[in-house]
């Protein structure tokens, strides 16, 4: 099952190295979380910040010889060099740990603090038919593209896969410390990161003894880790004889987060869907289309997020809930009608559950009559984690014909979904916190 191994990380330097650098200057979100804004104030930060190698910015010369993979491949080589990056020198597994406050999320238990525990390792990289990688989430082919280019013109890994396991406690237990952390860094959402080398190696052999009969689900990373298994394959084919590989090559494993899916702090957070630029829209007539396939209750408008997630969540504790919003009314969708179940095609009884597929297969493909492909370019839809934020493009230019709002998918429906070899639409999870990128780097050479 789950092959892991520790690795010589490199980091970058604390306050005493050669090229001191200060690690909240210099670490970022993932890169398909970083807005043109945050690229920005990335790069203000410090000249060593990761984002000049992740998501570097595009100048007006660029060419095959010039572009933001070149320039990626020269800052990791230079800062290698120079001493900013420095590469451990024991193999080592790293124990991470995210605290953080769900305040404004609208989940319950907002406000309290939590502490979501993992560790950084290598994890071997397989072919989903081994049985041994899962995914809840179909991928794009322009941002593998993207992601491809930058694996190849660097050879290294900036950030980890999020991986889910499932553990009654003793891996974590294991990987437990009372030293103060190699690495404390509090990011742009309040979040605290910390990260402890544990070089031990009987430590070392017990988690990998104990994550051998793992199986793991890729929670955030999908177009990363495919990205890493096209590479992977890429290698194989380009060895010096074709078909005898070496199974401990580095093109073999690629940087991963694992952890426990029982963790009461791991935490995924709704994706809100925002219609706009329909050619024409009426309320009256989404009411009585999508009566066919759910109970509906109007809801007294106006209505804030606070009282949008409050409904939602009661409703959703005995089945499907969703909540469209428009500018004038509001309408509570439940009971879902079990003799439409022509509109799901193929799909699974597991995945009719859930509250998602019942939003896109019903309400935007066979009452709003947008198509898979469009949805699939976001031509009309939008996709938006905070609640009020989802709410306010109901008001203003330009104004969105209709919001819904929804609970955040459980952690057993992906697991359930994963482990059956199904996926979700895209956007079906949102799992909060990020893990940040520039903690721990892999290079392949």
């Amino acid at each position: 099952m789950a092959d892991i191994h520790p690795f010589r990380a490199f980091r970058y330097a604390n306050q005493n190295g050669p090229q001191p650098v200060v690690p909240a200057q210099v670490v970022t979100q993932p890169y398909d979380k970083i807005s043109p804004a945050l690229q920005d104030r990335y790069y203000a930060a410090s000249p060593y910040n990761l984002v000049r190698i992740i998501l570097g910015r595009k100048e007006v010369n660029d060419n095959p010889a010039n572009n933001v993979y070149s320039r990626a491949a020269a800052y990791f080589r230079d800062w290698r060099q120079q001493g900013v990056l420095r590469q451990d020198p024991q193999p080592s597994l790293y124990a991470y740990s995210q605290r953080f406050s769900l305040t404004g999320s609208g989940k319950e238990g907002s406000g309290t603090e939590m502490e979501r525990r993992g560790f950084i390792a290598l994890g071997r990289i397989e072919d989903y038919s081994a049985g041994v990688v899962f995914r809840h989430e179909q991928t794009l082919a322009k941002p593998k593209a993207d992601r491809l280019d930058l694996l190849r013109a660097t050879r290294g890994h900036f950030g980890q896969i999020f991986m889910l396991y499932e553990d009654s406690g003793p891996v974590e237990s294991l990987l437990r410390s009372p030293a103060e952390p190699d690495i404390a860094v509090t990011d742009e959402y309040g979040v605290l990161h910390r990260v402890w080398q544990v070089s031990d190696p009987a430590v070392i052999a017990s988690v990998r003894a104990a994550m051998s009969d793992k199986k793991v689900i890729i929670a955030d990373g999908h177009h990363r880790y495919e990205t890493a298994l096209t590479y992977r394959n890429e290698c194989r084919a380009g060895a010096s004889s074709p078909g005898t590989q070496q199974i401990d090559a580095p093109h073999e494993f690629v940087m991963m987060t694992f952890v426990n899916m029982n963790d009461p702090a791991l935490v995924i957070l709704p994706t809100h869907r925002v219609v706009h630029s329909l050619p024409s829209f009426s309320e009256e007539a989404f009411r009585n289309s999508a009566r066919a396939f759910f109970d509906i209750d109007e809801i007294d408008a106006p209505i804030d997020a606070a009282r949008a997630t409050a409904i939602l969540r009661e409703c959703g504790r005995s089945g499907t809930s969703i909540l469209a919003v428009t500018g004038n009314r509001a309408f509570l969708l439940h009971h879902p009608n079990p003799n439409a179940a022509q509109v799901f095609g193929g799909l699974s009884v597991r995945q009719q559950s859930l509250d998602v597929v019942q939003l896109h297969k019903v309400l935007l493909e066979n009452v709003l009559h947008l198509s898979e492909e469009s949805i699939r370019n976001q031509q009309n839809i939008s996709y938006v984690r905070d609640a009020a934020e989802a709410l306010g493009h109901l008001e203003g230019a330009p104004r969105a014909n209709i919001v819904f709002l929804m609970n955040p998918c459980r952690v057993s429906q992906v697991r359930d979904i994963a482990f059956a070899n199904e996926v979700m639409p895209q956007k079906s999870t949102d799992f909060y916190p990020k893990l940040l990128s520039g903690l721990t780097v892999y290079a392949l050479d």
